[in-house]
């Protein structure tokens, strides 16, 4: 299903239906705006990089067969050391997670989209699916995610 391999490329770095891709709105960030709380209570952006890079190697792992879980990174990192060095390492790390997935994407034959995930549905894990829907709601997830860094990088 060369399709859903494509809606996750174009959010992640191609042309996407909604504007500009993940990967342009985070290149786009300087890096001293990168660890700021623009808003109270709110997660910065490196957060939110960081919260966009466990969800997609996690995909990537239910796709590979494994069981839902919560991101091993966490649902929400926190940012080891908030530099110039390390924004572009959550950068980077967003980058190689995304072009894992769609490595992992492009070995999927056409008639596995369709097959379930081994897990119960849980909206709060996005389990319980099939891994064209999985897929589908990563790129949903990159998408509100970089409005949100897109918003935040205003300020």
């Amino acid at each position: 299903m060369l399709n859903i391999t494509n809606e996750i490329r174009k959010a992640f770095n191609g042309d996407a239906w909604h504007g500009n891709h993940a990967m342009q709105i985070l290149n786009n960030v300087k890096p001293e705006n990168a660890f700021e709380h623009f808003i109270p209570n709110a997660h910065s952006i490196a957060e939110i990089a960081l919260h966009l890079t466990a969800w997609t190697e996690e995909v990537t792992s239910r796709l590979m067969g494994e069981p839902a879980a919560e991101p091993a990174m966490g649902d929400w990192p926190v940012p080891e050391k908030k530099t110039p060095q390390a924004w572009e390492k959550i950068i980077f790390d967003f980058k190689v997670a995304n072009d894992e997935l769609i490595r992992h994407c492009e070995t999927i034959k056409d008639n596995e989209w369709n097959n379930e995930v081994m897990d119960e549905r849980n909206p709060a894990l996005g389990s319980g699916v099939t891994n064209a829907e999985l897929l589908n709601g990563l790129a949903q997830h990159h998408a509100y995610h970089s409005g949100q860094i897109a918003l935040l990088s205003k300020f």
